[in-house]
């Protein structure tokens, strides 16, 4: 079974694919930018602000899903500057917490709309 999840209250895609797709008891969330879903703009700002902005894009389509941030089992992290890890850690960790996924972090030469960051998410369902 394969289900695609969508939500006004996350920002659209901008390529051919879902933002996220339910299957066999997970939800696979696609690559998250620092992008407000009302207007389709990055959020300017350092990697602080753009953190919230994605987690917040993640949040919105787990909440679709009937899920949440507490459900999530892995994170991938995609930072344009590892000289920005503890200060991405530090926010990460105010929605991890508890939860503490998985999680692969590996710096990038380069992103969508040259953001600072961009997650992708596997939760239960």
């Amino acid at each position: 079974m394969r289900e695609i999840i969508e939500t006004k209250a996350a920002p659209d895609p901008i390529g051919p694919y879902s933002q996220a797709i339910r299957s066999n008891g997970f939800i696979f969330i696609s690559g998250q930018i620092p992008v407000r879903p009302e207007t389709g703009s990055v959020v300017e700002g350092n990697i602080e602000i753009q953190t919230h902005q994605v987690i917040k894009n993640l949040s919105a389509i787990l909440l679709a899903a009937g899920s949440g941030l507490d459900k999530v089992v892995k994170t991938t992290v995609f930072l344009s500057n590892l000289d920005d890890f503890s200060t991405f850690n530090r926010v990460y960790e105010e929605y991890f917490r508890e939860a503490r996924p998985a999680r692969v972090t590996v710096q990038v030469s380069r992103l969508p709309k040259e953001v600072l960051l961009e997650i992708e998410a596997i939760a239960i369902a």
